[in-house]
């Protein structure tokens, strides 16, 4: 179970988009009918748009810097992203 799951620093609405991303980013990207039915609970159709469309862009994104070797900067003091789930 990933860590975000038993925080109390996420609220539902947060964990929700969470369990998005980590769907989405697994390869192949598969997104239940039981999530997909809770976000559209939770999130406008507007808003789940927004939500995948920043989600799939910062996958790529990390994808794209894999290719040639870029690490972070270092921005985040202290604070990290962990790597997505196996």
């Amino acid at each position: 179970m990933a860590q975000f799951e038993s925080s109390q620093h996420f609220s539902e609405r947060e964990k929700l988009a969470l369990r998005l991303a980590v769907a989405m980013a697994r390869t192949p990207a598969q997104i239940s009918d039981e999530l997909y039915a809770k976000l559209r609970s939770q999130f406008s159709e507007r808003e789940l748009v927004e939500l995948s469309a920043v989600i799939a862009w910062e996958d790529a994104r990390a994808r794209f810097n894999r290719v040639f070797a870029i690490q972070s900067q270092n921005d985040s003091h202290g604070q990290f992203c962990p790597l997505p789930e196996q």
